[in-house]
């Protein structure tokens, strides 16, 4: 790890070029700071989420923390920057801010002296084992939670077993978010107190997004489908479909099996990551649709192309001109909105289920009253895809066709519609309760550490 340093370097240098904050206060990452720690009354947690998805499931946690410990101060650190621009809107005043240390010894030792937290909590799946050993080293208590290991990361590690377990068996504490998590984290000797659920069940969809997105999607004559959190090689798979598609995502037999074909649909493409907007605009292109981008639209939502024989006015017309007839595809270009989109939507297929990169989470589309359909691949929420199925909030395909003809038969059934929309909602109300859980047991382990330091 000392000798990849440079490397890392490196590679933040070449992804600041896209993401600017990859460049932004790069000595954080090897445990150099500028500015020293004022003194605080109470106790420090740091709460450690490597990226959005993470970041997102510890605002939950931070929420119920923060009722339950008045007087804390947050340590909250990153990997990523998209993570860290999310996290940043959680801060309270007199809390701190980092990157996540290189996992050095002396990286992670000049950390944990700098900040001093009186308890680490590790968000999902981030075991370093660096990073673990200097807090046992130092008397720091650190906890896993909402903790996930996938059968492939399970035989990842079993391969470094002479790392990994001695990382794992250093914690402190480890919550899974299902029994089968539990069950392959203590194959690692990870000390499992409990199986507390899915942190991300909890987290209720932004109001007023989700009403601005629905709002929106009541000015479409037409089903909107949306790809969600896609990963790279999905989009090719959707777009090589829709073009073999007569003409754009229409299907070749309705739900009663006749040769009508069903209503034309919006595509609506969200990709996972921000730095590949760009190049997911020029793939759309490429495959002779025109781009409609989130960043580019009015206040009033997505602009519409007129319906046939009806005169264009105003944006609709520009957007008919420029468009040259072309199907148009809206890319969400931007960051933070999820909830708005799958409000605009009425069903989204899953990323990364599509490819074998196990899945995107599935639970806030869930919660947003979105069904889901997806892939094969979601070996990372195994359990909450499995849920899902069960409940009729998600349904299983084999590959892209299937989905595409999938998702527009149901988009083009009202009753049906109606139905997977209420089984996602209650699907997601339905497996809630995780951050009482947790909070109760991080409130333990700072009593704990308070006894053992006095």
């Amino acid at each position: 790890m000392w000798l990849a340093q440079p490397l890392l370097r490196r590679k933040l240098r070449r992804r600041s070029q896209q993401e600017p904050g990859y460049g932004q206060a790069v000595e954080e990452r090897f445990g150099h700071y500028g500015i020293a720690v004022p003194s605080h009354a109470g106790p420090t947690v740091w709460i450690h989420a490597v990226s959005l998805g993470e970041t997102r499931a510890a605002a939950v946690l931070l929420a119920a923390l923060r009722s339950s410990q008045p007087g804390m101060r947050l340590l909250l650190t990153h990997g990523t920057a998209t993570g860290k621009a999310e996290g940043l809107k959680l801060l309270q005043p007199g809390d701190l801010h980092a990157w996540q240390p290189w996992d050095t010894p002396g990286a992670v030792a000049r950390f944990l002296a700098h900040f001093k937290p009186d308890l680490g909590v590790l968000m999902e799946t981030e075991v370093w084992p660096n990073l673990v050993a200097g807090c046992q080293m130092a008397g720091i208590k650190l906890a896993l939670v909402n903790a996930r290991l996938s059968d492939k990361s399970l035989r990842q590690s079993q391969r470094l077993a002479w790392l990994a377990r001695p990382a794992f068996a250093a914690l402190t504490s480890v919550w899974a978010q299902t029994a089968q998590d539990a069950k392959r984290l203590q194959q690692l000797g990870a000390p499992v107190s409990g199986v507390s659920g899915n942190l991300k069940f909890d987290a209720a969809p932004d109001t007023t997004q989700l009403a601005m997105g629905r709002a929106w999607r009541a000015r479409v004559a037409k089903p909107v489908l949306m790809f969600a959190s896609s990963r790279e090689g999905e989009e090719l798979q959707l777009l090589e479909r829709l073009k073999e598609s007569r003409p754009l995502a229409q299907v070749d037999k309705t739900l009663d099996g006749t040769n009508s074909i069903a209503n034309e649909v919006q595509w609506l493409i969200v990709p996972r990551h921000p730095q590949r907007f760009d190049a997911v605009a020029q793939l759309i292109e490429s495959h002779g649709f025109a781009v409609q981008r989130r960043s580019a639209w009015p206040g009033t939502g997505p602009a519409l192309l007129p319906e046939a024989g009806t005169p264009a006015t105003g944006i609709d017309a520009a957007l008919a001109s420029s468009a040259t007839r072309k199907q148009v595809i809206w890319l969400g270009d931007s960051l933070g909105e999820m909830a708005m989109y799958f409000g605009l939507a009425d069903v989204a297929l899953l990323g990364g289920s599509f490819e074998p990169l196990g899945g995107q989470n599935l639970i806030e589309a869930a919660a947003c009253g979105c069904p889901v359909v997806m892939g094969s691949h979601t070996f990372n929420f195994a359990e909450a895809a499995e849920q899902a199925l069960a409940a009729g909030a998600a349904l299983r395909v084999a590959d892209m066709a299937e989905a595409v003809a999938v998702a527009s038969r149901l988009a083009a059934d009202p009753n049906g519609l109606r139905l997977a929309k209420f089984s996602a909602g209650d699907f997601a109300l339905a497996h809630r309760g995780a951050a009482k859980q947790l909070v109760q047991a991080l409130g333990q382990l700072l009593a704990d550490s308070a006894r053992s330091n006095s």
